[in-house]
């Protein structure tokens, strides 16, 4: 066969695999530029300040119920790392956080009989509690223009309070020598939403406690009280948090 016959039989050879190869690089380069060069996972760092509010179901003193208590609101502080794993306008974040939260609740204290004229005296509890924080968020991106963007998220978090480190005082009560025991494992559920500029992103959370984090409080009462079932402090309480944090995404 002449050479010139030979050369149209190599061309439509080669073609077909010429096609594929492009066809299969632009496939590759449109995967790579599908979310705009975002990474499929990322890692970041943030800290911020909180506020804490405890829900208060269960609280008397000497068998009487303390109804009309005063949240004072005191700010605390955190520290976190998490891992973010991107699924287009979807993510999955876990995240680890050191945390101090401080709340002061001031009441009057009950009257210890029904004739009894006048107004109780006032009385406090101030808490300052150390925990480390494991939440696991769902989020998802409503808005995701370029370096902008907005997401919701919520997801279930895992608390250890680190009772060694953490306080709590009972000031103006008739019982002496009061210690409160936290429970160490807690569950809330936190939800929010970020607003990211480019890689730094700011966060507004609300956690809601699930159950009383209160296990057991324990006292010493007055020489001249006879230990009896009315003698006792009851106290149940649901810790919310309400957080604000400036992060950066890497």
């Amino acid at each position: 066969m002449k050479p010139l016959h030979i050369l149209p039989c190599i061309l439509l050879c080669v073609s077909p695999a010429i096609s594929w190869g492009r066809d299969n690089t632009a496939k590759k380069e449109q995967t790579a530029t599908l979310n705009n060069g975002e990474k499929v996972t990322n890692f970041g760092i943030k800290g911020g300040f909180t506020s804490s509010l405890f829900m208060i179901s269960d609280f008397s003193i000497n068998g009487i119920p303390v109804n009309e208590l005063q949240n004072n609101y005191q700010t605390g502080y955190f520290g976190a790392f998490f891992m973010r794993i991107n699924f287009d306008r979807h993510f999955l974040q876990p995240e680890i956080s050191y945390n101090v939260n401080r709340c002061n609740i001031t009441f009057i204290k009950p009257l210890d009989t029904e004739d009894a004229v006048g107004r109780g005296e006032e009385a406090s509890i101030t808490s300052s509690i150390h925990s480390i924080d494991i939440p696991v968020i769902y989020g998802y991106n409503i808005i995701k223009n370029g370096p902008y963007g907005l997401s919701a998220f919520g997801g279930p978090k895992f608390r250890y309070i680190w009772n060694r480190h953490s306080r709590v005082i009972f000031e103006n009560f008739d019982q002496k020598d009061i210690k409160e025991k936290l429970r160490p494992l807690n569950l809330s559920f936190t939800m929010g939403v970020a607003v990211t500029i480019s890689r730094v992103f700011f966060d507004f959370r609300y956690d809601i406690g699930l159950h009383n984090i209160s296990k057991q409080v324990s006292y010493t009462l007055p020489d001249d009280v006879q230990p009896g079932e009315n003698n006792e402090i009851r106290f149940h309480r649901q810790d919310h948090v309400l957080s604000f944090s400036l992060g950066f995404i890497f």
